[in-house]
């Protein structure tokens, strides 16, 4: 008995505004072009981003017998070809199962859309790219990757476009270059941008660009010292130097402590308030990146509209210390201030009016050094370097977790007023872990429970 042949199967999971169903349907015109039986289906879900959807087809070549029966989804062990929009869609196919060593082509870019969990993690939530990759090199018969999002940026196409590339050049379905750039073609919308974008994507061995070794402390230290000078001004940013120079006759072989006390710190001294929001909202840089996610032509007009809903105590962040402390104090001025932001605000940044709302606020710069939590974070600063280096000599370990703890002090509202607890909650709590056996371990424990949100 003849054996049947077998269908070529491929899964494309793409996020919304990708491309990925134009993906599926330049495959399926190609297909039925080359006289193949072709059957696509789409299974919509959340990838916790933006809609995420799963497109399946099945392609079989015509012969004289009856029509085949074609699947309607994916089945685990049993997809030839998987397309990922993203890195951590590739992640999800092979969690599915959809990825095989024996049989699967797996095709991704290597760029990232954080979820909405790694976006809110109080301390570093990301997912490990490079561990997610190795997953792929291990899960796959082939893997083929490149951020094709900045491909696709680069010829001002979309992402889909690149992928296709991609997939020709892996040669994995019985078809020329010519006819994929024909189906190209036959779609006839944005065709130019997409076949440079096809082209770009074309290539034998799509691969990730080298890395860069880390940076030693003092590269470290001068990249951070230009986000400090960009944040205030070039003796805030001395002033960090200065605080290191202290640590750093501690750590004389730099095993880590300082690098990990130097990344903190400048993380910590730039802290997100309203002046540094404004200032960040209304940079050329942010209105060119607008425009170029939303993809507007030269003659296209593009407003922004910010959602504004300041806190009390973020007012009272911004004014001069004595001020701030009293509207925090004051129970009918907190609630005359209440009155007037409950309901927050809309700010188009791109009219004169609200650009210059933002303009004068992010002008107040200069006077941060007297505001209320300019002062605040100054004095907490000052006790946590202190107890790291009072420690970098008796307990090197503990003087580590003690280094990691500002990761707590992340986010903004409740997050942050939460973290800022737990931060002062451990600090205080020091001095009884250091008369315990085992203190780091100790310490360490309770401090990625309060990562996590535990009591």
């Amino acid at each position: 008995m003849t054996p049947q042949p077998k269908a070529l199967s491929v899964a494309i999971l793409a996020m919304g505004g990708e491309g990925g169903g134009v993906l599926a349907e330049w495959i399926v015109d190609m297909a039925e072009r080359a006289g193949y039986y072709v059957q696509l289906t789409s299974v919509p879900g959340v990838a916790q981003r933006t809609g995420s959807t799963i497109y399946y087809l099945e392609m079989l070549a015509a012969t004289h017998g009856k029509d085949p029966v074609l699947a309607l989804m994916p089945v685990p062990g049993e997809v030839d070809i998987v397309i990922a929009s993203e890195l951590m869609e590739a992640g999800r196919a092979i969690q599915r199962g959809l990825v095989t060593p024996d049989r699967t082509t797996l095709i991704a870019s290597t760029h990232r859309v954080y979820s909405m969990t790694e976006k809110t993690a109080t301390g570093d939530g990301r997912v490990d790219s490079a561990a997610l990759l190795e997953g792929c090199r291990a899960a796959a018969l082939r893997f083929l990757h490149q951020d094709f999002a900045r491909v696709a940026s680069d010829t001002g196409s979309v992402i889909s476009a690149a992928l296709f590339g991609a997939l020709a050049s892996a040669g994995a379905l019985p078809f020329p270059r010519e006819s994929f750039e024909d189906a190209i073609r036959r779609g006839g919308v944005g065709v130019e941008a997409n076949l440079a974008a096809f082209a770009a994507g074309w290539c034998s061995h799509p691969c990730l660009p080298e890395s860069a070794e880390s940076a030693g402390h003092d590269s470290y230290a001068t990249l951070a010292a230009e986000r400090l000078t960009d944040y205030q001004d070039e003796r805030y940013a001395a002033g960090y130097l200065t605080r290191l120079e202290a640590l750093r006759a501690a750590d004389p072989a730099d095993n880590g402590l300082l690098r990990e006390t130097a990344r903190q710190l400048a993380l910590w001294m730039t802290y997100e308030d309203a002046i540094r929001v404004a200032d960040l909202k209304i940079r050329r840089a942010r209105f060119e990146r607008v425009r170029q996610e939303v993809r507007a032509g030269p003659s296209q007009l593009v407003a922004i509209h910010e959602f504004l809903h300041p806190r009390v105590e973020e007012i009272a962040d911004i004014l001069p210390a004595p001020l701030g402390a009293w509207l925090l104090r004051s129970h009918w001025a907190r609630r005359l201030v209440v009155r007037f932001t409950r309901k927050g605000r809309v700010v188009e940044t791109t009219s004169l009016t609200g650009f210059l709302q933002l303009y004068a606020l992010a002008k107040l710069r200069p006077w941060r050094r007297r505001s209320l939590r300019f002062q605040r974070e100054q004095d907490k600063i000052a006790q946590w370097l202190a107890a790291v280096h009072n420690l970098a000599r008796e307990d090197y370990r503990l003087a580590m977790e003690v280094a990691r703890l500002p990761e707590l002090l992340r986010g903004y509202g409740d997050t942050h007023a939460r973290g800022s607890r737990e931060f002062d909650k451990l600090m205080q709590a020091l001095p009884e872990f250091r008369r315990g056996s085992d203190p780091a371990s100790r310490f360490q424990e309770l401090r990625e429970a309060a990562l996590k949100g535990e009591e």
